[in-house]
């Protein structure tokens, strides 16, 4: 009896590590960080499903824009600690990267347990463990980022690592969300609870990755300066770097856009015959099914310049947001929403597989960090815009539209421009 109950549970890891150690992953370590990627997925929805209630994350259709405009103000905190504090300090400590990311781990499992006291009566503390949880969650991404390219098998693309690993998180999340609800039913702390037991096991998993995760021995590091001898940056390292964040920045500007404009106008408007719970529901689940088959897409591309594929898609998601505009419907939204999912998705694992190509490993943390700040800007500024709109759909569209062409005039020129270059860019083993 022992040996059938124990069955389904190591045929089940059995099966999870196949798939993530294939083509090479194993070997290189790649597939570990797939693992601890999934982890923190889990983790992370468990704390989500335990906030949803509070008025921390909840966000209610009936109240004043103002009280949305606080949330965006709320999600831009973190970041302000991220780019100008926590990218620079990672970049001093390269040889820290486990323990950097254990740290993550193991600074959300203790959060995860102050929340769980203050979760069901909405106490103050939530707020600024809330808060650290983001910070820890957006510092833990910075680092898995960076790491990647030490940890890639051969004949991979750097984008499709970065799709198998984004890939992961997003199925741990969608397994560990009932879980999460099931917990909450239990009472409003114990997915708080799960989330603990979750980030402690990857807190030990961190320190489970490659040491040549922390090792910089075979490496050649990029030397890469501008004239005058400044440090490396963003600006520093060829034109592929900034236009594709240039051209992210449009597509997250819409994203946040779409959020909160759509928001406002299917409670006031809903999709013909539904509800406005139903109509946020339907284009919710079309942004999550297109956003899950952009990042299973990139995990199955072979080597392709990530210059292409952004512009691929800002074109892509600049013609649905034209068409949504010039014939608006219910469905038109919905077909906006997974399109722009999907862009989004390759056209963010096409940008981290750009800094990761061609920024020097010693500042490349910073221009992570920079970048997901840039991005979270973006995404506030374009939900900002969906506040303040008019609740007319057709000018809404015209809108989104506008933005992505924005996006568009500023960065395609200059990503087909490098693509045809073919600029030479350092490699990192």
């Amino acid at each position: 009896m022992g040996r059938a109950l124990h069955l389904p549970f190591t045929g089940t890891v059995r099966s999870i590590r196949k798939a993530t150690h294939a083509h090479g992953a194993g070997e290189s370590g790649l597939g570990k960080l797939i693992e601890l990627h999934a982890v923190n997925g889990a983790g992370d929805v468990m704390i989500t499903v335990a906030l949803a209630s509070t008025v921390f994350f909840s966000v209610p259709t009936d109240q004043a824009r103002g009280r949305v405009a606080l949330y965006l103000a709320i999600t831009m905190a973190p970041f302000t600690l991220l780019a100008p504090v926590i990218g620079p300090l990672l970049d001093r400590m390269p040889h820290g990267r486990r323990a950097a990311m254990a740290g993550a781990m193991l600074a959300r499992a203790l959060l995860a347990l102050t929340m769980s006291g203050a979760v069901a009566t909405g106490g103050l503390e939530l707020y600024p463990a809330a808060l650290g949880v983001l910070v820890a969650s957006k510092a833990y991404g910075v680092v898995r980022s960076a790491v990647v390219p030490r940890l890639l098998p051969p004949r991979f693309s750097l984008v499709k690592a970065n799709s198998r690993v984004t890939l992961a998180g997003l199925l741990a999340t969608g397994i560990a969300a009932p879980i999460g609800a099931g917990l909450s039913r239990i009472g409003p702390q114990w997915p708080l609870y799960g989330a603990f037991c979750v980030f402690v096991g990857g807190t030990f998993l961190a320190f489970t990755l490659p040491h040549k995760v922390d090792s910089a021995k075979g490496e050649a590091r990029a030397q890469l300066s501008d004239r005058s001898g400044r440090k490396p940056s963003l600006r520093t390292v060829g034109v592929s770097v900034l236009n594709g964040l240039y051209a992210n920045a449009a597509l997250r500007a819409l994203s946040g856009f779409l959020i909160f404009f759509l928001a406002f106008l299917l409670r006031e408007h809903p999709l013909s015959g539904q509800s406005a719970a139903v109509s946020l529901g339907i284009v919710g689940v079309s942004a999550g099914v297109g956003n899950a088959l952009g990042t299973a897409v990139g995990s199955l591309l072979k080597a392709r310049g990530p210059e292409v594929l952004i512009v691929t898609m800002l074109s892509i998601a600049l013609g649905a947001a034209v068409l949504s505009a010039a014939f608006f419907s219910g469905l038109m939204v919905a077909v906006l929403g997974a399109t722009a999912g999907f862009t989004q998705a390759l056209a963010k694992l096409s940008l981290d597989a750009m800094i990761q190509r061609d920024v020097p490993e010693e500042v490349r943390t910073s221009a992570f960090a920079r970048s997901e700040t840039l991005l979270q800007v973006s995404w506030v500024l374009g939900g900002a815009i969906g506040i303040a709109l008019p609740l007319n759909g057709i000018l809404g569209m015209s809108v989104a539209a506008a933005l992505l062409a924005l996006g568009a005039a500023a960065s395609v020129r200059g990503l087909l421009g490098a693509a045809r270059r073919g600029t030479p860019h350092p490699r990192v083993a």
